[in-house]
């Protein structure tokens, strides 16, 4: 497995990444340690993991993925051999993250009992990449990379960037995080970051994790610049766009157990003529003889601006089929024509 650097540290994470966020709803505790078994044994030494998992977000399972990371990490004995990320959450009016009912957002007493909480859920005494969810300003919309921009009041009480940093450098100081990293953030967002860590001797970003898939190049439109030259590396999510790339939805099918088909929170990637662009890149694989969701994955890991794709699967067998793109390069022609569909479709899924 191709090993990277994060960001301007010294840490090498693999190209891709193990995503756990079914973790605790789809999948129990047996199948996640079966699929971290699997990706270790494949060479990924990356896993991405949240306060806020398993996806759908709810009160009563809240926490249970970073539980079944830790515990994974407890009965392996492989916690020194994986680099682990997780993540708070930014400003929500969810109200279940924090013991008080507090809505949560990035002021020091919430990022501190967050931190300790996520230390104890993963049976860890550090964490590798700590990263900021989602920003703690509002915005125009998930994912602070907008194709098109509607104004966004903020809030009375907004946390700046730079105070979330100096909350993240006292952390650091203690050692219960050693890099930080952001996520669905603007290219405004992200250059705060790193001028207040330039400026005020802060902790420098390492990477950003942010959508990016054949149907959202989005991010290439400006953050791909920031990230290249300031090595922040993206760590993409949903690279086949929560499964849609992968034809398993095609005219409407419902796979049992499919996020869709359980959960039918979608609606993201769920857009005008989406269905006409997945179908489209599911055809150019097939007609060059390629796997439609490792033709996805080993795009998005082309990309000289990618740190490391974030796989996500809900059986041993999907992840299996994810892990092989590790070794698939894309010839010319094939990228060529995903350029050309591109050109036709844009970024109908944002």
């Amino acid at each position: 497995m191709e090993q990277r650097r994060l960001g301007r540290t010294d840490v090498q994470v693999s190209a891709l990444c193990l995503g756990t966020m079914t973790f605790g709803e789809q999948n129990s505790e047996s199948e996640g340690h079966a699929q971290m078994d699997l990706a270790y044994e494949s060479g990924i030494n990356f896993f991405d993991t949240a306060e806020l998992y398993p996806i759908p977000s709810k009160k009563e399972t809240q926490g249970r993925t970073e539980r079944i990371v830790g515990s994974w990490f407890r009965n392996s004995g492989n916690r020194d051999k994986v680099v682990v990320a997780t993540k708070v959450v930014g400003r929500t009016v969810m109200d279940w993250f924090r013991e008080n009912g507090e809505h949560g957002q990035l002021n020091r007493s919430q990022i501190e009992f967050a931190v300790d909480r996520s230390l104890k859920n993963l049976q860890t005494d550090y964490i590798d990449l700590y990263q900021i969810h989602w920003p703690d300003r509002n915005v125009t919309g998930f994912g602070s990379n907008p194709t098109r921009w509607k104004h966004a009041e903020p809030a009375e009480d907004e946390n700046s960037i730079q105070s979330t940093l100096e909350v993240l450098a006292d952390l650091i100081k203690a050692g219960k995080i050693r890099h930080v990293g952001l996520s669905n953030e603007s290219a405004w967002g992200t250059m705060q970051y790193v001028t207040a860590a330039e400026h005020l001797g802060l902790p420098r970003v390492a990477s950003i994790q942010n959508a990016y898939s054949l149907v959202n190049r989005t991010f290439e439109t400006n953050l791909a610049e920031v990230a290249t030259r300031e090595n922040v590396g993206l760590l993409a999510y949903s690279s086949l766009a929560q499964g849609y790339l992968t034809g398993k939805y095609r005219d409407g099918a419902l796979p049992a157990g499919a996020r869709k088909t359980l959960f039918n929170k979608m609606q993201r990637y769920e857009h005008p003529r989406s269905f006409q662009a997945f179908d489209a890149y599911v055809d150019l694989a097939k007609e060059a003889g390629l796997d439609p969701a490792q033709m996805a994955i080993a795009f998005a890991k082309s990309r000289g601006f990618i740190t490391s794709v974030i796989l996500g699967a809900t059986n041993v067998d999907q992840l299996k089929a994810d892990v092989a793109a590790a070794d698939l390069v894309l010839s010319d022609d094939v990228l060529a024509k995903i350029d050309e569909l591109h050109q036709e479709f844009g970024n109908p899924a944002p």
